[in-house]
């Protein structure tokens, strides 16, 4: 109700002039109302469309991509690790020799001793912080590294079965006694050995007698076999396709005292007359000999013997 409206009406006598004045204040007051709510509507709408006209247009869509690879953003940031992460491996393997081109000019022979960045690289796990410095050495050294030399299978194949009721660490303290009372493992010679050569040998360096006695008949076998196959270690390389066995065992627990290779060599071996060559005998032979690669893959060692298997 307007102004004039109100006092036309005070003056025809309809209302009281009290009553008038209420009425006038309250129409001014909800003017007022109408004219602020009015303009704050307009200024929030205002402030909408100025927050969507910096960032979207009607009618026009946005890739997710722009989202996804916002700097900043959790993609972005597990992006950049996977990167990160693909960089280190890739670094990695051309540290080990793991790529085509590396393996292709890789013509060693002997393993050379990874130079590890820590002060105390990481070993087989059976391999503790008190483990005699001997059975360390011949971890580091020679477990697992190919041999192909007559001599050297037939010494090895002698020390894991004399190891049997024992352990590697007394038998390697043993080694270069084993050594002298066979002749350097000259096969030949160790054949010729006679009763009482053998009663004397056991004696001198404290071998017992029946460990004495399979040793000279194995020496006599491994002459036939080199009749038969033309050396040792074609006989035995042949097992397994002249090509080392690669486990890639993660647990020291999980390594087997025997396997299913292990027993068909003891059995054509026991069947050709050698002696100590149970399939637990056979297996720690095989590990020793390189046959196969039981290091963990934690192991220092692992990838240098892998590297070796390309090598024949």
């Amino acid at each position: 109700m307007s102004r004039t409206e109100t006092v036309g009406l005070t003056r025809g006598g309809m209302l009281q002039a009290s009553s008038c004045n209420r009425l006038m204040n309250c129409s001014e007051s909800f003017k007022r109302d109408s004219v602020i709510s009015n303009s704050g509507s307009a200024k929030v709408r205002g402030s909408l469309e100025r927050k969507k006209s910096k960032s979207f247009k009607e009618g026009e869509s946005f890739p997710s991509c722009l989202i996804t690879e916002a700097p900043g953003s959790i993609a972005a940031v597990r992006r950049e690790q996977v990167a990160a992460q693909l960089a280190l491996r890739k670094l990695k393997i051309a540290h080990y020799g793991r790529s085509k081109s590396t393996l292709t000019n890789f013509n060693s022979s002997k393993v050379v001793p990874l130079i590890h960045p820590q002060p105390h690289p990481q070993r087989c796990s059976f391999l503790t912080p008190t483990s005699d410095p001997v059975y360390v050495a011949y971890h580091d050294e020679e477990w697992g590294v190919p041999v192909h030399d007559d001599k050297t299978l037939f010494e090895l194949l002698t020390l894991s079965g004399a190891q049997v009721g024992s352990d590697w660490t007394t038998t390697l303290r043993k080694r270069h006694g084993f050594r002298k009372a066979f002749m350097e493992f000259e096969a030949e010679e160790v054949a010729k050995l006679s009763e009482k050569e053998m009663n004397a040998t056991s004696i001198e360096y404290k071998i017992e007698m029946s460990k004495v006695r399979g040793v000279v008949e194995n020496a006599t076998k491994i002459i036939e076999v080199k009749k038969t196959f033309g050396s040792l270690e074609r006989y035995l390389w042949g097992f397994v396709n002249h090509k080392p066995i690669s486990t890639n065992y993660k647990l020291g627990h999980k390594i087997p005292v025997k396997t299913s290779k292990s027993e068909s060599i003891s059995k054509d071996m026991v069947r050709r007359g050698f002696r100590f060559v149970g399939p637990t005998v056979v297996h720690s032979f095989m590990q020793a000999a390189g046959l196969t690669n039981d290091h963990l893959l934690t192991c220092y060692r692992h990838m240098p013997c892998t590297l070796l298997t390309t090598n024949p």
